[in-house]
C-alpha cells in the first residue's frame, strides 16, 4: 500500500515537472517569436529610412541638375552666377546627406526643408529665366525694327536710345527691395518696452522686406545704421564698413537672410552699451548697395 502510494507520488511529481517543461518551453517559444517579430519590423522600418533617403538623394540630384540645364539655357552673368551659387548649396546639402544616417530622421527631416525651399527659390529662377528670354525677344525684336528706323533717319535711332535707357532705369528701379513697417522699440533687461533711457538696455528693430518677383533673389546682407541726435553712428568698430554710393560707410548692425521674392520679416538687436542722450534718433536700412527704408524715433529722459 505504501509503495503504490509512493509511485503515486512520484507519477505525480513527474507530471508536474513536465508541465513546468512544457510551460516553460511554451514561455521560450512566445519570447523567441516576439524577439523575431519585433526585429523583423525593426528591420522593415530601417529599409522605410533607407528608401526615403535614396528618395530624397534623388531629389536633390534632380534639383541639381536642373538648375545645370538652366545654367546653359541663359547668358546673363549676375543670373548665371545666382544659380551657380544656388546649385553649389544643393550640392553641399547632398554631401550632407550622404553622411547621415537614414535613421536619424531629426537631420532627415531637415535636409527635406532644405529642399522646399531650395526648390521655392528654383521657382523664382524659373520666373526670372522666363522673363528674362521675354524680354530678350521683345529687345531682338526692338533692335530688328531700330536698325530699320535708323536706316531711315539717325534721329530716330538716337530717341530709340533713350528709351531703352529709360527701360533699364525702370526695370533697375522695380528690382530695388523695400523695408517697410519699421519699428524701433527699446527694451530693458527683461524684454520689456522701457520708455526711461536709463533703463534702456537694447533696441529692436522690426521690419519687413516687401514680396517683389523682379528683385534677385538668394542672400542678402542687411545693414543698418543707428543715427543719434548729433548725426554720429552707434558702432561696436570703426571697421564695421560697407560700400554705399561708391564710399565706406560704417554700419551699427548687419544680417544675412535667405529671401526669395516673398514677404520677409525681419528682426535685429542692438545692444546698449553707450550713453544715450535724449533726443530724435533715425534707423537707416540697406541693402544692395540701395537705402530700402528710414524710420526716426525719440528718446525721453
Amino acid at each position: 500500500m505504501d509503495a503504490e502510494k509512493k509511485e503515486t507520488k512520484e507519477i505525480n511529481k513527474m507530471s508536474l515537472l513536465i508541465m513546468a517543461v512544457v510551460v516553460l518551453l511554451l514561455v521560450i517559444v512566445g519570447a523567441v517569436y516576439y524577439i523575431f517579430n519585433q526585429k523583423q519590423q525593426m528591420e522593415e522600418l530601417e529599409q522605410a529610412y533607407v528608401l526615403d533617403k535614396e528618395s530624397l538623394e534623388d531629389e536633390f540630384n534632380e534639383l541639381s541638375l536642373q538648375y545645370e540645364g538652366y545654367k546653359f539655357n541663359i547668358g546673363n552673368d549676375s543670373l548665371l552666377n545666382l544659380l551657380s551659387t544656388e546649385q553649389a548649396k544643393v550640392q553641399r546639402l547632398q554631401e550632407e546627406l550622404r553622411t547621415v544616417k537614414a535613421t536619424n530622421t531629426k537631420e532627415i527631416a531637415r535636409l527635406k526643408k532644405e529642399l522646399q525651399t531650395l526648390r521655392k527659390i528654383m521657382r523664382n529662377y524659373v520666373v526670372q529665366i522666363d522673363s528674362l528670354n521675354r524680354a530678350n525677344e521683345q529687345l531682338k525684336e526692338e533692335k530688328n525694327e531700330a536698325v530699320k528706323k535708323y536706316k531711315q533717319a539717325s534721329s530716330t535711332a538716337t530717341t530709340l536710345k533713350k528709351e531703352k535707357e529709360k527701360l533699364t532705369e525702370r526695370v533697375t528701379l522695380a528690382s530695388r527691395l523695400d523695408a517697410t513697417g519699421i519699428n524701433v522699440t527699446p527694451v530693458n533687461g527683461r524684454g520689456k518696452k522701457a520708455k526711461v533711457i536709463k533703463k534702456m538696455e537694447q533696441f529692436v528693430v522690426d521690419f519687413r522686406i516687401g514680396k517683389n518677383i523682379t528683385a534677385p533673389v538668394g542672400e542678402k546682407t542687411i545693414y543698418v545704421r543707428i543715427m543719434k541726435p548729433d548725426d554720429d553712428i552707434l558702432l561696436k568698430s570703426r571697421a564695421d564698413v560697407f560700400t554705399f554710393e561708391g564710399k565706406e560707410i560704417n554700419y551699427s548692425m548687419k544680417k544675412l537672410v535667405e529671401y526669395d521674392g516673398e514677404e520677409l520679416p525681419v528682426t535685429m538687436y542692438w545692444n546698449i552699451e553707450e550713453f544715450l542722450s535724449p533726443g530724435t534718433y533715425r534707423v537707416d536700412i540697406f541693402a544692395d548697395g540701395n537705402l530700402i527704408g528710414r524710420k526716426s524715433f525719440t528718446l525721453e529722459k
